[in-house]
């Protein structure tokens, strides 16, 4: 990919937050937690500390980045501070180069198979380094909502999401933590009752030791996953979603795909519905107990995956024919995506608790969700057959 270059127009909302408290938590818990050749190299480029154009100032997105960001109407090539070098073959620069490919080309094949919808993009950078390109398409012809966008950032982490992060991290004498985080997420909402939602995000983490705790190691792990959430049940689209996600997963160590396939059901699971968001995919967390370059290269293989296990169910599904009764039941299905990502996800918790920017945090959720009293659907049709899904996993391949 060619280095971005284009003039922003700035709009008057953003994308959510990329790294979720989810992001810290510890791996030997799933519940509590919120593309393949290498891309092409970019130059190096000067700071971004001094802005060639108008800058404004917006809330902050968490307590965790406690600076405020300010958008910018030029997109800048690189968010790595002069200290991290521009392309110094580190993982953090490889990482960046990886997120900006994939939003690129995850943007475009949306943009293809939506038709008549264009993404909005806005930018922006934050005094202590870093910042983030949000891309959202609103009220296409075939995506309601849908927003891709990438964060590199560097901040403080607060001792007690130290302490969540990285277990043994307990017995160290308590002080802020200087971290590094770079990612993309993604959510989209089609129209049409018969195309899934998806949601996809894959983000790398580095800590500093604290200033107090002299000697202590530097800490760094990958998180993320790519999960199905349909209104109806079509085996052969889940199937080949989940196998997308298999062979990605296989490439890199044949016990990923069955873990992490498991660690996705019990994450997105509605404690107080009983049943799951959606029909899964894989989700991992806290992911440092194998060697860096092939976690590098496993995130990437499975944002590269992205396109082929989700643009083909779109094609196939987009104009298929349907009547009132089947988007009510998409409705109420986005209805249970927005109380687990207003319940249960510790991004968006965490971010409403804190005075996050309200625009950045909610962009998840869709354009309209519906809620009926005491809804059941009847036992044996097809929306049964979604719900008891959602209650009782199934391995799919």
């Amino acid at each position: 990919m060619p280095p971005p270059t284009a003039t922003l127009s700035v709009p008057s909302s953003s994308s959510p937050s990329l790294f979720p408290l989810s992001s810290f938590s510890s791996s030997n818990n799933p519940h509590v937690s919120s593309f393949c050749p290498a891309p092409p190299t970019l130059p190096k480029f000067p700071s971004l500390s001094k802005p060639k154009t108008p800058l404004r100032n917006l809330t902050p997105l968490s307590a965790v980045s406690i600076e405020k960001e300010t958008l910018i109407s030029e997109r800048p090539h690189t968010f790595l501070r002069e200290a991290d070098g521009g392309d110094d073959g580190s993982v953090r620069s490889r990482f960046q180069r990886m997120i900006l490919d994939a939003q690129e080309s995850v943007c475009a094949a949306l943009e293809a198979v939506d038709g008549a919808g264009k993404f909005k993009e806005d930018a922006w950078t934050r005094p202590g380094g870093g910042g983030g390109i949000s891309r959202v398409l609103q009220d296409g012809a075939v995506f309601e909502k849908a927003g891709v966008n990438i964060s590199v950032v560097y901040g403080v982490m607060p001792p007690e999401a130290y302490r969540a992060a990285k277990a043994a991290a307990d017995d160290q004498k308590p002080g802020p933590v200087p971290f590094f985080a770079a990612g993309i997420s993604s959510v989209l909402h089609p129209k049409n009752p018969f195309a899934p939602t998806l949601h996809f995000n894959y983000r790398y983490f580095e800590t500093d030791a604290p200033k107090d705790t002299p000697g202590a190691p530097r800490q760094w792990w990958f998180g993320g996953g790519t999960d199905l959430t349909p209104a109806y049940i079509f085996e052969e689209d889940v199937k080949h979603f989940h196998s997308i996600q298999k062979k990605a997963c296989d490439k890199f160590d044949p016990s990923f795909y069955p873990r992490f396939k498991k660690w996705c059901d019990d994450y997105f699971y509605i404690k107080h519905r009983g049943e799951r968001r959606g029909l899964g995919g894989i989700f991992f967390d806290d992911l440092n107990d194998y060697d860096q370059e092939m976690l590098l290269s496993f995130a990437t293989e499975c944002a590269n995956s992205v396109v082929p296990a989700y643009i083909p169910i779109i094609e196939k599904r987009k104009d298929t024919p349907f009547n009132e009764s089947q988007k009510a039941w998409q409705q109420l299905r986005r209805g249970r995506y927005v109380e687990f990502n207003l319940v249960y996800d510790r991004g968006t918790t965490f971010g409403l608790k804190t005075g996050g920017r309200i625009e950045s945090i909610l962009v998840s959720l869709p354009l309209s969700a519906r809620w009926e009293y005491d809804h059941k659907p009847e036992e044996g049709s097809e929306e049964w057959k979604l719900l008891d899904a959602c209650i009782n996993p199934k391995e799919w391949i």
